[in-house]
This record gives structure tokens, C-alpha cells and sequence, in this order.
């Protein structure tokens, strides 16, 4: 990593003095399984920072000392039988209660000093989600498969939703209350962090990034991810995302490609029955017109979905109107 690289990162002691958040109160959630290396300081490092928050860690199956170890260092204990990060957050979210929500992995790779600065972000330009978008401090932090796919899919995604982020696979996320209470949380695994930044979009919420330092594991800890499988989750989901939040771009690309194929085929045919008055090759025309036939019932299935998509969003925006904003002053 360059110098000027790490500069650009966020510094939490240039930010002036310590963070007093009155009577807000504020949750950190901490996803685990078999992290006994590495939650004890994850949840020390979050206590140093925000010595006023409640710590919860939420073990997901694990079979080595990571619940002995988180609770002895002062967090909340809670367990969630469904394996996957997405069932964790969607049960913490559910279960908790508090004005501000911070979600960290526990694989200690992640700043905490970064933490009150996005909450501080987060509460005087009253947003309802600030992303810690990573910036590496050793290259082998952040593993090139992981990078070259978190690149493709934010891409993908800005390029649908929107160019707001720069980080959609991060981890370490800040959110508001009305964020997390009208989240409809059906990811299960590793997909869930592309699904925070398509309903943030989606919704046009006031969201920011924050560049914060991403470390390498520790020695002994084991990374989760798996980059092939967890990859194509991710990407399916994302397809799934777009086909319920954008079903005209997805049924309209089949629609155009139905189309461009029927044309492919067809526009010979056409041009020879002009010379000749003859359709020499029956088995393609009819291929042709079949195509063409799709093509049409894919825009109108689109146009229709369109507007159903656009009643699920409205009630969407309702339950996000419903929960009471973060008061502008702390």
C-alpha cells in the first residue's frame, strides 16, 4: 500500500475530542463463528472506544471457546441455531433494540477507533448508513479473488442503483434505527452486506462512506469467506435484487436479447421471401417468431412487475417513515 493510500484513511484522532452521545443509546452486533482467536480483542478494542454502547455477540454454531472468551470479555452473549451471517443479522436486528447500530465482524480485521467518528458522521449530517469502506494496510489483507470481486459486483451495483459506494462487500457499517427497522433482512449469508447498500439505494437514503484501516487476520484465524461460492451467492442475490427492484432492466435485457436473436434469424429469411417469394427454412422461421414472441411477453412482464415493484417500494419507504429519526441534536 502507498503512503498517499494510507494517508487518504481515516485518522480517529484528528477528529478532536471524544464522542458523547447523551441519550442515545448504541448497539454493536458482532456476528461469529469459531473466532476464539480474535473476539476478545475485537470486543476490548469496541469497550475501549465506545465505553457506553452495548456489546452483543452473536454466536452462530461456533465449537471453540469464542462465546467463553466474548463473555468473559464483556460482551452479551446470544446464540443463532441458522447457520449464515444474513440469519445473525436479521435476528439481531430483530431483537435489539437502540437508536444506533453498529455491525463489525469479528475477525478483528476492522479499526474500532473508526467507530465514533462514523457514528459522529452519522448523527450531524443525519444519515442512516455510513460504510467503512476499506482501505488495506497490507496487501495481503485483503486477498486478490476478494478484491477483483468486490470491484465486479460494486460495479454492477452502481451501475443499477446508483454510484454512491465504493465498498459494497464492507463489514463495518454504522446504521440508524430507521435503517434497521425497515430492513427486510432475507439474506442468509455473506450477501447481506450487498443487501444493506441496495436498500439504502434503493430508498435514496442519506448514506457516506467513511475510508477506514482494514488489518490482516491474525495468525490462527481463519477467514470464512469462500471466494467462489460465496461469490456466485453474492452475485445471485444481486440478480434477485434487480429482478424485484428493477424488473424492466431485468426482463427487458431477456426481452432485447430474445429480440436480437429473432433478428439474427429472421432478417434473412424476410429479405429472401422479398427476392423470391419462397421460405426455404420453415424450422427457423417459426424459431424466429417464437423469439420474437418471447421477446414481447418479457417487455410486458417487465412493464407489469414495474409497477408492483414500485407499490413494494412505496410501502417500503411507509415502514422507513414510520420509525422516528435520530434528534438533531445529541
Amino acid at each position: 500500500m502507498s503512503l498517499l493510500q494510507e494517508e487518504q484513511l481515516v485518522d480517529p484522532l484528528a477528529h478532536g475530542a471524544q464522542l458523547h452521545l447523551g441519550a442515545l443509546q448504541v448497539a454493536i452486533i458482532i456476528p461469529c463463528h469459531n473466532e476464539e482467536t480474535t473476539i476478545a480483542a475485537v470486543v476490548k478494542g469496541f469497550s475501549k472506544h465506545l465505553p457506553d454502547a452495548r456489546i452483543y455477540v452473536c454466536d452462530n454454531n461456533s465449537v471453540d471457546g469464542t462465546k467463553t472468551l466474548a463473555r468473559e470479555a464483556g460482551a452479551i452473549v446470544v446464540s443463532e441455531s441458522l447457520q449464515g451471517k444474513g440469519h445473525v443479522v436479521r435476528r439481531m436486528f430483530a431483537d435489539v433494540g437502540a437508536d444506533i447500530y453498529v455491525l463489525v465482524d469479528g475477525d478483528d480485521t476492522y479499526d474500532p477507533a473508526a467507530a465514533p467518528v462514523m457514528i459522529e458522521m452519522l448523527v450531524h449530517d443525519r444519515l442512516d448508513m455510513v460504510t467503512g469502506a476499506r482501505g488495506p494496510v497490507m496487501q495481503t489483507a485483503y486477498r486478490p479473488g476478494h478484491r477483483l470481486g468486490n470491484a465486479l459486483l460494486t460495479g454492477l451495483v452502481t451501475l443499477i442503483f446508483g454510484n454512491r459506494v465504493s465498498d459494497v462487500l464492507s463489514g463495518y457499517r454504522v446504521f440508524s434505527r430507521r435503517f434497521v427497522k425497515s430492513l427486510p433482512a432475507l439474506a442468509t449469508g455473506f450477501e447481506t452486506e450487498t443487501e444493506f447498500t441496495v436498500h439504502a439505494l434503493e430508498l435514496h437514503m442519506p448514506i457516506a462512506e467513511l475510508p477506514t484501516r482494514y488489518y490482516e487476520r491474525p495468525q490462527g484465524s481463519v477467514s470464512k469467506l469462500r471466494t467462489i461460492s460465496d461469490g456466485l451467492r453474492i452475485l445471485r442475490m444481486t440478480t434477485m435484487l434487480v429482478k424485484e427492484q428493477h424488473p424492466v432492466y431485468f426482463f427487458g435485457f431477456f426481452g432485447s436479447l430474445f429480440l436480437l436473436s429473432a433478428l439474427v434469424l429472421g432478417i434473412p429469411l424476410i429479405l429472401e421471401f422479398m427476392h423470391t417469394g419462397l421460405v426455404p427454412r420453415f424450422p427457423t422461421a417459426i424459431l424466429a417468431t417464437g423469439l420474437v414472441l418471447l421477446s414481447f411477453l418479457s417487455f410486458a412482464c417487465g412493464v407489469i412487475l414495474d409497477s408492483v415493484a414500485r407499490g413494494r417500494k412505496e410501502m417500503k419507504r411507509l415502514a422507513y417513515l414510520a420509525v422516528p429519526a435520530l434528534p438533531h441534536e445529541w
